[in-house]
């Protein structure tokens, strides 16, 4: 009961308006001060808005920075993009990581092309409603192109918001997030919404960060609760961290005529649609390069002549899992069964040509090794 009563009294003191007033000016006026200057950020274009808001997705400012430049001069429009292959699109966002996210950016171009003649809905319902865009990311397009009343709450505006109001409940649960985004509506500005959520997530990246944040700099910590009681090391609450889980994976390198086969992965799951190297999970009793001698028999019809030869082993970590990769490289089997469309034997000066994620590609560095020390010796064959 004290816990909520503090709660409330907290609450009570920030949600006045002469307070709340406060608080925004504090905020905002620091932000336009000290903020980033990024390419997404100095326009209400809501295409450009759309495409950093889901490239950032996971991933660090510095790293979208030149990927959103290069993907921006190649598709300058909704119109661009949807008009381009699949291809085309998985190709810039090559290195960028969970690519499904390319996929669904390409659907929302089509549908936006198609359903609303190339013009980003100012409805918010109907953003959430396209594919790849949840309440964040219709909240940040909302908010930043047109000045809608919705919040864009994203894991910075969580953190800032559980210091400031003392929130000690799980982040990831429904009721914790709902309570954070009561409180983010009671304190947001309705004249300069999309100032507001860029100034309170720049305040998360920047100065309020997850580890060892800069109090001293932060332009709100008056009211910040978790200053006043020294617990911003304990909150945000993260609940328990989801430990991965460790995969081994057997590769093939084969190579004909210097040329390599390359295979389409599955249209759903991880990496999905990408061009990658015949890969496979590693059963049990069936490693030492079985696994993917198997693999390579029963989908592509392909029967190897020799014993496997394991040429490198390479870790790739994902968000929750981990591929132990070991790659087998063979130049003696049978030609086999393929659909051009799922399968095609490349030339090694055109791989670049193609979107290969990067867990494949440090594999394709022992591809190099190959070509230039043409003394190494394979084991002795079957």
């Amino acid at each position: 009961m004290f816990c909520i009563f503090l709660l409330e009294r907290m609450f009570s003191k920030l949600s006045t308006v002469t307070s709340a007033v406060r608080f925004q000016q504090d905020l905002m006026n620091w932000y336009q001060i000290n903020h980033r200057s990024l390419p997404w950020r100095e326009t209400k274009n809501p295409y450009y808005i759309w495409i950093s808001e889901i490239m950032l997705q996971q991933t660090q400012v510095k790293t979208v920075y030149h990927y959103f430049l290069r993907f921006i001069e190649r598709f300058p429009t909704v119109e661009t993009l949807a008009d381009a292959s699949t291809e085309q699109v998985m190709k810039y966002w090559e290195g960028l990581g969970y690519y499904n996210r390319a996929v669904k950016l390409h659907q929302t171009a089509q549908i936006i092309k198609n359903k609303f003649r190339g013009c980003f809905p100012e409805n918010y319902l109907q953003l959430l409603d396209l594919p790849g865009i949840g309440a964040y990311t219709a909240g940040a397009i909302a908010s930043f192109a047109f000045n809608i009343s919705e919040p864009a709450i994203d894991g910075n505006v969580s953190r800032v918001i559980s210091r400031i109001f003392l929130i000690t409940e799980d982040n990831k649960k429904t009721a914790t997030k709902q309570k954070i985004r009561k409180f983010v509506l009671k304190i947001m500005s309705r004249k300069d919404v999309g100032v507001f959520n860029q100034a309170i997530m720049e305040l998360g990246a920047t100065i309020c960060t997850p580890r060892k944040p800069a109090c001293a700099l932060c332009p709100v910590y008056s009211v910040c609760k978790a200053f006043e009681y020294n617990k911003q090391d304990i909150i945000p609450n993260r609940g328990k961290k989801v430990k991965s889980k460790k995969i081994d994976m057997e590769m093939a390198l084969l190579l004909k005529e210097n040329k390599i086969l390359l295979v389409k992965r599955p249209p759903g799951g991880l990496l999905a649609n990408m061009w990658a190297l015949p890969a496979t999970e590693v059963r049990s009793k069936n490693s030492d390069g079985c696994s993917i001698q198997n693999t390579l028999k029963n989908f592509y019809q392909i029967k190897i002549n020799q014993k496997a030869v394991l040429i490198g082993k390479v870790k790739h970590v994902f968000t929750h899992r981990v591929w132990l990769m070991k790659l087998y490289y063979f130049s003696s089997f049978s030609d086999g069964n393929f659909d051009s469309h799922k399968e095609q034997w490349v030339s090694v000066s055109q791989l670049t040509e193609y979107a290969i994620p990067t867990a494949f590609k440090k594999l394709l560095v022992y591809l190099n090794q190959i070509k230039k020390n043409s003394s190494i010796q394979l084991e002795k064959r079957l």
